[in-house]
């Protein structure tokens, strides 16, 4: 049964990845070398990160680093914010009597800045912060708290996250919010990847807090999802969401028990993009099992529709998915899709040339 929870920081409790990655750039151009996209800061990134700055500047001293870093985060990091469900969790720890600790590198400077806006720390027993090197922190951590290793979890964004738990002999998590991508994690092999801190509270709440085979999947899972149309021409919508491997694909999800799959359709697509649709047209059903696209191993059946949105075009994304287009079919082909979405897209097209 878990009864203790280590949390990381950033990624895992809080958004600062905007932040970090601005403050780097500051630092590298003070170093003289080029900028990192946020897609390539994601995936250079690493820790302890003394190892990623011994890479990219190790002519420059780690105190002028630190000092450049330090001083420019302190200028953007009014836009760090809360992630979605991490509150929610941290209220269900204290409700379930739950230990918890934070095991991170933050700077206690910013945690303190971060925390008297969101007061975190009021439900964190003891935070562990400027910890370069976590896996050699763990022990220490374990033995001075009297945590028994079966009974702890420690959930974080990053493999030196999942490296630390296996360090330390406890239970791993790893979550989608943060630094690394699925390929990223799922190579540290933790033994749980979640999309966010939600979806571990239901995990957990229906395991009662026990941790055996909480990653199993018992049954096949009944899912719906479309290809959206433009109201006013034939561009299609597409979103790019991390649990699936960062592809692109269409929104859709669960259905849920005793809803109609186009009820589900109409409600997941209304979550997850704020339109309304209308035309509906069934498309075909795929099987989608032990799919390595998908950030965790499933067995879904995918009823897979067309549709028109009705109204306004202006999508919403929810915490679920990171980037939208309204793209032609053609450049919807283009675009690095999860397979299940160029199945649809490509029999869509073929049915409109026939």
């Amino acid at each position: 049964m878990i009864r203790n929870i280590i949390f990381d920081w950033s990624g895992t409790l809080v958004d600062d990845l905007p932040a970090v990655w601005r403050a780097t750039n500051f630092v590298f151009r003070q170093a003289g070398i080029a900028e990192l996209s946020l897609a390539q800061f994601r995936a250079e990134f690493c820790l302890p990160f003394t190892k990623f700055y011994d890479r990219y500047t190790p002519h420059i001293t780690l105190a002028q680093l630190e000092a450049w870093f330090h001083g420019h985060f302190k200028e953007c990091q009014d836009s760090v914010a809360d992630l979605p469900h991490a509150r929610g969790f941290l209220e269900f720890c204290r409700r379930e009597g739950l230990r918890t600790f934070l095991l991170s590198t933050v700077h206690r400077d910013h945690f303190a800045a971060q925390t008297a806006r969101n007061q975190f720390h009021e439900f964190l027993e003891r935070p562990y912060l400027e910890v370069w090197d976590k896996r050699a922190k763990i022990h220490e951590l374990l033995t001075e708290n009297n945590l028994r290793p079966d009974e702890t979890l420690f959930i974080g964004d990053m493999q030196h996250d999942i490296e630390t738990a296996k360090h330390g002999g406890i239970h791993s998590c790893a979550v989608l919010t943060g630094y690394n991508g699925v390929e990223q994690l799922r190579a540290s092999g933790p033994d749980l990847i979640v999309e966010h801190l939600g979806e571990l509270q239901g995990i957990l709440e229906r395991n009662g807090l026990e941790w055996k085979g909480v990653g199993a999947e018992e049954r096949p899972i009944a899912t719906v999802g479309a290809l959206i149309f433009h109201p006013d021409n034939d561009d299609v919508l597409m979103i790019h969401t991390h649990k699936w491997s960062g592809l692109w694909g269409i929104p859709g999800g669960k259905t849920k028990f005793g809803e109609t799959s186009e009820a589900a359709l109409r409600r997941e697509i209304r979550e997850e993009t704020g339109l309304e649709i209308t035309a509906i047209r069934f498309v075909l059903v795929q099987d989608c099992i032990h799919s390595r696209e998908f950030y965790k191993d499933a067995h879904f059946v995918l009823l897979n529709y067309t549709c028109r949105c009705a109204g306004s075009a202006a999508v919403r994304l929810n915490e679920e998915a990171q980037e939208f287009r309204w793209v032609s079919p053609a450049q919807a082909l283009a675009l690095s899709l999860n397979q299940p979405t160029r199945i649809l897209l490509e029999a869509v097209i073929k049915q409109t040339k026939v």
